[in-house]
């Protein structure tokens, strides 16, 4: 959303399975039986849509993103879907909507727990809101990319800082969706990842995080960069006996039913 050009769907599908876990452990907690009209906020290269249509076969599952390029990797995954390109700060939906589904999107919207309660507040008695967020700014791979930013040559370029607010306290959630919800369940989930080394985590960034950084770098820095955050990610992720690393990722998430 800010300080990003276009995403890249092949350099986010590097990590398929672990990316789309969140987006299982979100939709086990989906109480619908049989929802009408599902929007996958967000919806990158597919991979979330793709277990919303299994899940819920006769639903009209529609996916937004903002990004030309994800949208282009989630119609070659699920050619039968209906994906629109918008953005999640602004886009309201044009006919009731049972499910409003969002992995891995909110944490990048401007004033997100606005949008959030705007959204929630427009749903119908019934249906259901579900997000994941991450919620990683304090991890020492996000310390890392802030650090590295700051202490070579490119710090100048960083001089206005990455544009992305931080997850709030579960309470803030409560306050501003529980009075419009007859339930609401927010909870935070830590995810150990084992991966084969610094590097692997790097690529994983590279996805996400680590976007806006390389965005603000020209094509000479990029290199200089990446090894010194490399650098930082093996000193604050020590080997496992047999050589991997395990990669911390904490998520929030949150299932709320309308009320009246």
């Amino acid at each position: 959303m800010n300080d990003m050009k276009d995403w890249s769907a092949e350099t986010y599908l590097r990590f398929e399975d672990e990316r789309t876990r969140p987006s299982r452990d979100l939709l086990a907690q989906v109480p619908l039986l049989r929802p009408t009209r599902i929007v996958d906020l967000g919806c990158g290269p597919g991979n979330s849509t793709e277990l919303l249509a299994a899940r819920y076969p006769h639903a009209e599952v529609t996916g937004l993103d903002s990004s030309p390029d994800m949208l282009a990797a989630a119609r070659k995954r699920l050619p039968a879907g209906r994906f629109v390109e918008g953005d999640i700060a602004s886009w309201t939906p044009d006919a009731p909507v049972d499910l409003l589904f969002a992995n891995a999107v909110f944490q990048w919207v401007p004033d997100h727990l606005g949008a959030l309660t705007r959204l929630f507040g427009g749903l119908p008695k019934g249906a259901v809101l579900a997000v994941q967020m991450p919620d990683n700014q304090a991890e020492p791979s996000h310390a890392a990319m802030r650090a590295t930013a700051a202490s070579g040559s490119w710090a100048a370029r960083f001089a206005a800082p990455i544009a992305r607010e931080p997850i709030l306290p579960p309470r803030a959630y409560f306050e501003a969706l529980g009075p419009f919800a007859t339930r609401l369940d927010v909870w935070h989930t830590i995810y150990q990842h084992p991966l084969a080394g610094p590097e692997a985590i790097v690529d994983w960034v590279m996805g996400t995080g680590l976007r806006p950084f390389l965005d603000r770098l020209d094509a000479a820095e990029r290199a200089p960069f990446l090894a010194a955050y490399t650098s930082a990610i093996a000193a604050a992720y020590p080997p496992l006996a047999d050589g991997r690393v395990l990669f911390r990722f904490p998520r929030l998430f949150i299932v709320a039913v309308r009320g009246e």
